[in-house]
């Protein structure tokens, strides 16, 4: 919908900034469909992954990571900011279309009482003995507001990607986590011309860290920047954490680190993720979100593309 009291500088800031966010979805669900089909058991999985085949043909559904990260870039690409209860209508909206996408259990209550008409933020604080949610679903979705506010200045970024987070994740720990892959999204744009990884991987981890707010997730983060960007997927979750336990302290860590380890080469740095099993449709989903601002467009094979179910494009019911 435009916004017809944009000014002409506005709306084409608006128009880029939207179509940085698109590609930064798709490319999100991408990885989520890809990380999905590897949940099967290890003696299963672990050959294919070493031998990079995959494990489906086709087609490769997306999960409720992407249904909501597409909520996000709507509420952008129409609103131009977060609103966080028009986003949690959305998100309770499109939880009632499909609610089978994959959701966790906590959402599951949150979104039926939002749904029904509770005040989203008295729903999401009540989670989890009134402490609120510091999983990794707010972070799993922040790549479109990186991309949108990447030219935007930091405290815009930050408190935008704040705002993302709040519908579901009130704790600190799950706000925290959305700030920073917000943030390194943002970093990959700004420095998508840098040739030097290493350098560019560095500049994202030293705003990710001054960014963050203070905290665990914050702490890990400084654990993954020292983290060797050849270091073996394995060693580098032994210290990180692969998502196993859904939070956003052992998840985010591990995807900042497989950003700047892989910033170019989008097909190696989701075999490399997924290699560590875990949460690994949004392990794979926000490192994708973030490597759709700098990645070799040609690294994303074209049979990936062809199985993933489309996240834009198709009317939904």
């Amino acid at each position: 919908m435009e916004d017809t009291n944009m000014t002409g500088n506005q709306l084409e800031l608006h128009e880029v900034r939207t179509e940085r966010a698109r590609r930064s979805l798709e490319w999100l669900a991408l990885g989520d469909a890809f990380g999905e089909t590897f949940f099967a058991p290890a003696f299963i999985i672990d050959p294919m992954i070493e031998a990079r085949e995959n494990l489906h043909d086709g087609p490769w559904p997306y999960t409720d990571d992407a249904a909501m990260a597409r909520e996000v870039y709507l509420e952008l690409s129409e609103g131009r900011e977060i609103d966080p209860g028009s986003l949690a209508r959305r998100f309770a909206a499109e939880y009632g279309r499909e609610p089978w996408r994959g959701y966790g259990g906590g959402m599951h209550r949150l979104f039926e009482r939002v749904g029904a008409g509770v005040d989203w933020e008295l729903a999401a604080h009540a989670l989890f003995e009134d402490s609120g949610s510091y999983g990794n679903g707010a972070a799993m979705r922040a790549a479109p507001v990186g991309a949108y506010f990447a030219d935007a200045s930091d405290d815009m970024l930050v408190e935008q990607a704040r705002l993302s987070a709040l519908p579901t994740h009130t704790h600190s720990e799950g706000v925290a986590g959305a700030i920073a892959v917000a943030v390194a999204v943002a970093m990959a744009w700004r420095d998508r011309e840098v040739e030097d990884d290493a350098l560019a991987c560095d500049r994202m981890f030293e705003a990710a860290l001054a960014l963050t707010p203070e905290g665990d997730v914050r702490s890990r983060i400084g654990r993954a920047s020292r983290m060797p960007r050849d270091a073996h997927p394995m060693s580098a979750a032994a210290r990180l954490g692969n998502g196993s336990r859904i939070t956003a302290l052992d998840t985010v860590p591990l995807c900042l680190w497989s950003i700047g380890a892989h910033r170019r080469d989008l097909e190696l740095a989701m075999w490399q993720t997924v290699s560590v099993l875990g949460d690994r449709d949004t392990t794979c989903a926000i490192v994708a979100g973030a490597l759709a601002m700098c990645a070799r467009h040609g690294s994303v094979p074209s049979s990936w593309r062809e199985r993933a179910e489309p996240i834009l494009g198709v009317e939904r019911a």
